[in-house]
């Protein structure tokens, strides 16, 4: 092998370069705080969160939407578009940087300048009247893996802009379990550490988090509380429990003083709604319902893809086969348990057991009723999941046509925030820890019959963050604080 003479220059071309783009990287962060802190406006590339990320993480997700769009995006186009932003009239929003940062580079002989060009893309965002749009109050009842998870998301995401954590009821407040609660609030080992101040105050049971003063109150009934009491009006309660799943039982929050509407993060039972964001959220009249279900996890990772599948290609019948990492459901050594299999030891065994995903993706997808069987293996992982779909098609189709109709959705559509295309041919379950999209689709593991008429897809989901994220969608439509976007 013949080795450059010249490679130690470059290095240090290369070196310099990065410098530079690592600088730019924080200048951007500078304008992205200065836009979200003083104008609610959130930018995004291509659904990953920019909002409090280090300026090298910044540039890697620059570097891999080349897979993706096979375009190179630069921090410094960014930089720009960032910067015409701050300076446009642009209402409060959800930005995706990633797709103007591509028209950008499409487009711009076409206008005099950024400032220009934001004017135009954004045009119906610009106003020169100012939004006071009144912030929401939130109850979570119940604090275990996603109450605490939609905690932090609630927090650093909207900086009481939109939804704001007033209150958190549990089982017991005494000053040992507020504690307690606080310190898993702080430490996730499975998302690491909260990025940001929570600090307990026994004397006002309270947890002080970046900035937010949450009550923390305690019951076994849900219409005990008055709410009011404690200067919380008109709230979205987001009951984390899985007590309740049914209108008759959820509707007892609504007897409480201080609640208004009612979000279950499990499947709903009976005439209750079931919301999954992107996919049928324009079913709902979101003003009209009180009471709503955001489904389940995997109900929202295999949602979405099916949808594409079905109005594109049609689905004659098919199978979902989910692999889940264990919940706190199952037990850590073998022990008695209502359901057989699940009472056997959850670290050490592949757990055969039932799942309602793909009876319930038909209260999502009403097309494909009737179509689709489905069966779950719990496995010795603490997150992070795999929804195997196995289709049988009205139509032939190919490998690259799936791939693609997969790949197009991801860059525009209502389905951006929810679906990821993957192109790692090296991907593991841990490389989705935290992952915000909620389905996250693997190109390389796509089987197509000989006959092209049935298909495998191999669909991975963070089954706590991503679905989280999604939970936050619909609670902010029910709201009414959900900001216009550009994706």
């Amino acid at each position: 092998m013949k080795i450059d003479k010249n490679l130690n220059g470059k290095y240090e071309t290369s070196l310099s370069e990065w410098s530079r783009d690592e600088m730019l990287a924080d200048e951007f962060i500078s304008v992205h705080s200065k836009l979200f802190y003083e104008k609610s406006i959130e930018l995004v590339l291509l659904r990953n969160q920019l909002i409090d990320r280090s300026a090298s993480l910044i540039l890697y997700w620059h570097s891999y939407v080349e897979n993706i769009i096979s375009k190179t995006l630069k921090i410094e186009d960014s930089l720009t578009l960032a910067k015409a932003i701050l300076h446009c009239n642009v209402g409060p929003s959800k930005l995706d940087i990633g797709r103007l940062n591509r028209e950008w580079i499409e487009e711009k002989s076409n206008y005099l300048n950024a400032e220009d060009f934001i004017s135009v893309k954004l045009k119906h965002l610009i106003s020169d009247t100012k939004t006071n749009q009144k912030p929401v109050d939130v109850v979570l009842f119940g604090f275990g893996r996603i109450g605490r998870l939609l905690a932090r998301e609630l927090i650093i995401q909207g900086n009481g802009k939109q939804l704001r954590v007033k209150a958190i009821v549990t089982r017991g407040n005494d000053d040992l379990q507020i504690i307690k609660r606080a310190s898993l609030f702080r430490h996730d080992s499975v998302h690491g550490p909260f990025r940001g101040v929570a600090v307990e105050n026994l004397d006002d049971k309270t947890i002080f988090i970046n900035g937010h003063k949450v009550l923390m109150l305690a019951t076994n009934n849900p219409d005990d509380i008055d709410y009011t009491e404690y200067g919380i009006n008109d709230a979205i309660l987001i009951d984390n429990t899985g007590i309740f799943r049914d209108r008759e039982g959820l509707g007892r929050h609504l007897k409480a003083k201080g609640i208004s509407k009612v979000l279950l993060t499990a499947p709903g039972k009976g005439d209750l709604p079931n919301i999954v964001f992107g996919v049928n959220h324009q079913t709902v009249d979101f003003n009209a319902e009180n009471i709503l279900s955001a489904a389940s996890c995997t109900t929202n990772a295999a949602a979405p893809i099916l949808h594409v599948i079905e109005n594109e290609i049609g689905i004659e019948s098919g199978h979902l086969e989910t692999v889940h990492s264990y919940t706190n459901d199952q037990n850590l050594l073998d022990n008695f348990h209502k359901k057989y299999r699940r009472g056997r030891s959850a670290p050490l065994n592949l757990v055969i057991t039932e799942t309602g995903a793909a009876k319930a993706v038909t209260k999502i997808i009403p097309s494909i009723a009737g179509k689709l069987t489905g069966n779950a293996i719990r496995v010795p992982t603490p997150n992070v999941s795999l929804v195997i779909m196995s289709l049988n098609l009205k139509r032939e189709t190919s490998l690259e046509e799936v791939n693609e109709l997969i790949r197009a959705k991801t860059l525009s559509g209502e389905l951006v925030a929810q679906i990821k295309y993957s192109t790692a041919n090296d991907a593991v379950s841990s490389d989705f820890t935290s992952e915000p999209a909620t389905s996250v689709y693997d190109s390389l593991a796509t089987k197509v019959s000989q006959d092209n008429k049935s298909i495998v897809l191999y669909v991975w989901y963070d089954n706590e963050f991503g679905y989280t994220l999604q939970v936050i969608r619909v609670a902010k439509s029910m709201g009414g604080v959900k900001r216009p976007t550009y994706y």
